[in-house]
């Protein structure tokens, strides 16, 4: 038997709730083409309002086209609020699709709020001196034709390429810190290990020295070692950790990433060989949940007084263990299945080190988001796993966990300094995943010089417009010159029209590109699981990286002025007006 993930969020009240509840009873094709006819009607509605309001022209399109905008920005934004959220495995299409559509109609109609604005900021400008009267007119120019197309499309070309910058770094930025969530997810902030091989003792002394550093959350042991797993079908090698229970969760996420099963269960082997018809023991690839079904008990159970069953502990009730999905997935086991964990250190016997073997069974499946956890990682309790591995009362690490990762420097000295052991090495996140990081940084760093060109290039097309616009304003620079104007001041007139031209692309691009990573990192966009090993696109937004591609571009653009600014405040008047 199995049951699918829900299809709905639960629906508001009144009447609202019932409009909802009749939009999900229909199918997925009729729900699109529903939306497709509303937003026809809305679009034509929209349009007609703008001609009653007798708003003619241009600009009447734009604001017909801001209101459709932000009416299907709220639409699919509330749209999005009832899709379900589902973790791991399951996706649908179409869903993905009305995220995204939330996420363009919400950045479009920012684009057109921005771009029905700028007229407004130009006429203030033009109030601010001659200067910029004459740059913005210069800009504004709608008898030039060909000048005119040139300016919209280097604008064009600077928004483009900060909105590249912008969207990559944000993505670049969100698989960071989303491999790094996972890491200290898995892993403790600053892991206690000894200098040599077995392990060390003593720990429950070194883990109230360790509680009592200023800055520590919890500590807890842990024994680990590598193993070789089979199942009824399979095999795959595992590696074992023992941890404390009552401490475990205060380290690390364990607990949390828990989809299958029980984590009570390690200590309830007897109802783990027994469990409820309808427990449930997997999850298939849609998102379907398989229960555990009737259990057929032996015949001479039922003659056993109910009191002396409940005392008599099975032969069947093994040591419970928690697996990774994918290493599930791997021995095909479900919550409830059998694993045999064999050791390569055993017994010696007549023909050498005999492989120590015990039967475990599976009391929780586990998926933290990252595969090479997920495919070889296991857990049970401590005390099992140390007589399983026969280290006796030793350990291999102590876990820390510190109020706040980024300050683990600070706490790691203090650590060292309270344990007082030479026998023991203290190492945090940081430094054993730093080759990882410091890759990731040098990427990062690599793809903004890359795009940083792109925007390098979109700069030589403000050069082109301007030296055509000194060309074609040969004979009004003569005339401003003729009159008093300074060569000072032509240079300021067309070096203002480059950081206008450079600044309007580039306070679009940039506000596009944080719209849109907004709302993408709001509505959310899940990824294919079969294809990628996350749960949704992750994206980081860090407004100092939006500020520094502002920064850069607007330095760009404005150094790519100098030269047909200085090309214009050089000309003679004799040369702008000798063939007029």
């Amino acid at each position: 038997m199995s049951v699918g993930p829900d299809a709905t969020a639960e629906a508001p009240a009144g009447g609202l709730g019932k409009l909802v509840q009749l939009w999900f009873s229909l199918g997925p094709g009729q729900q699109i083409g529903a939306a497709a006819l509303a937003f026809v009607v809305l679009l034509v509605g929209v349009f007609l309002l703008v001609r009653r309001l007798r708003i003619a022209g241009l600009r009447g399109v734009m604001v017909g086209l801001a209101v459709f905008l932000g009416l299907g920005a709220v639409g699919f934004g509330a749209w999005t609020q009832y899709l379900p959220e589902p973790r791991g495995s399951y996706f649908v299409l179409w869903h993905q699709l009305v995220r995204v559509g939330a996420a363009v109609f919400t950045t479009a109609f920012i684009l057109a709020t921005v771009l029905l604005f700028i007229p407004w900021i130009f006429t203030r400008l033009e109030r601010r001196g001659a200067t910029l009267l004459v740059a913005v007119r210069h800009v504004r120019a709608k008898k030039s034709g060909f000048l005119t197309v040139i300016s919209w499309l280097s604008i064009l070309g600077v928004l483009l390429s900060s909105l590249a910058l912008c969207v990559v770094i944000s993505i670049m930025g969100g698989f960071g810190a989303d491999l790094k969530r996972k890491i200290l997810g898995n892993n403790a902030h600053v892991r206690i290990e000894a200098t040599k091989p077995g392990g060390f003792e003593y720990w429950r002394e070194a883990i109230q020295k360790v509680d009592k550093v200023p800055g520590v959350t919890a500590a807890t042991p842990v024994v680990s070692g590598e193993v070789m797993a089979s199942s009824a079908s399979n095999t795959a090698g595992v590696i074992i950790k023992g941890v404390d229970k009552a401490s475990i969760g205060k380290v690390i996420d364990l607990l949390s990433n828990i989809e299958v099963g029980k984590f009570s269960y390690l200590d309830d082997t007897k109802r783990l060989a027994h469990l409820p018809p309808e427990e449930v023991i997997g999850i298939g690839p849609g998102g379907q949940k398989y229960l555990k079904g009737p259990e057929f008990k032996p015949f001479l159970s039922k003659d056993l007084d109910p009191d002396v069953e409940e005392a008599v502990v099975p032969d069947d009730a093994y040591p419970g263990l928690i697996v990774g999905r994918e290493l599930a997935k791997s021995l095909h086991v479900y919550v409830g299945d059998e694993i045999t964990l064999v050791s390569p250190l055993g017994d010696l016997g007549p023909m050498g080190v005999l492989p120590r073997s015990q039967k475990f069974r599976v009391a929780a499946i586990f998926y933290s988001g990252m595969y090479e956890y997920d495919s070889s990682h296991a857990y049970g309790k401590l005390e099992v796993v140390q007589d399983f591995l026969e280290v006796g009362h030793f350990i291999s690490a102590l876990d820390v966990k510190v109020n706040h990762s980024e300050e683990v420097d600070d706490v790691r000295p203090l650590i060292e300094r309270a344990l007082g052991r030479t026998d023991l090495r203290v190492q945090d996140w940081k430094q054993l995943n730093r080759n990882l990081f410091n890759a990731l940084q040098l990427e990062k760093i690599a793809t903004f010089v890359i795009l940083m060109l792109a925007i390098i290039v979109a700069s030589f097309c403000i050069i082109c417009t301007l030296l055509l616009m000194v060309t074609e304003k040969s004979k009004e620079i003569a005339i401003l010159k003729a009159i008093g104007a300074s060569d000072v001041m032509i240079r300021n007139v067309f070096m203002a029209e480059g950081v206008i031209i450079g600044g309007v692309g580039t306070v679009l691009g940039v506000t596009m590109g944080f719209v849109c990573m907004k709302g993408l990192q709001a509505f959310g966009f899940r990824l294919d699981p079969n294809v990628y090993y996350v749960d949704r696109l992750p994206i980081e937004v860090n407004p100092a990286d939006y500020g520094l591609v502002a920064l850069c571009a607007l330095a760009i653009t404005t150094l790519a002025t100098f030269y047909p600014a200085t090309a214009a405040s050089r000309l003679r008047p004799v040369d702008g007006i000798r063939y007029e």
